[in-house]
């Protein structure tokens, strides 16, 4: 049975990986969750690496972003896996890789042209980045 915070930072993990796919990092992440799911086998990080690549091909054919939720959910999956079957200082060790994997994640797709670094708002304010999203605002009084 796996905890909570690892099935957290499991599930983070698998959300890093499709905000990555497509960027600028992409292959750097890749390469790094490649090994740590192969965790040391050549063999198995070439394996890792054709599954990421599968993942960032299913994400660029799915324009209107209805692959992102099965792809978080299957390296999520993946994640709980090798983090249950692992122990003591090997556990603690693929969690710290997992975490900095998930920390040196992009915010947002490097293909936007938002920026909005040194900005001012004044009063209610709503941003969102990225394809295909929704965002519903209501500021003010409803009435």
């Amino acid at each position: 049975m796996i905890s909570e915070s690892l099935l957290a930072l499991a599930s983070a993990g698998g959300a890093s990986m499709v905000q990555a796919a497509g960027t600028d990092g992409w292959n750097a992440i890749r390469d790094r969750a490649a090994r740590l799911m192969a965790r040391g086998s050549h063999e198995s990080e070439e394996s890792e690496r054709r599954r990421l690549d599968r993942t960032a091909a299913a994400l660029t054919d799915s324009p209107d972003g209805g692959a992102a939720g099965s792809q978080a959910a299957a390296w999520q999956a993946g994640f709980v896996v090798l983090l249950t079957r692992l122990e003591g200082a090997e556990l603690h060790a693929a969690v710290a890789e997992l975490r900095a994997l998930i920390d040196s994640g992009p915010i947002a797709p490097s293909d936007t042209s938002a920026s909005f670094a040194g900005s001012t708002f004044q009063g209610p304010t709503a941003i969102q980045t990225g394809d295909n999203n929704r965002q519903d605002n209501h500021f003010g009084h409803s009435g």
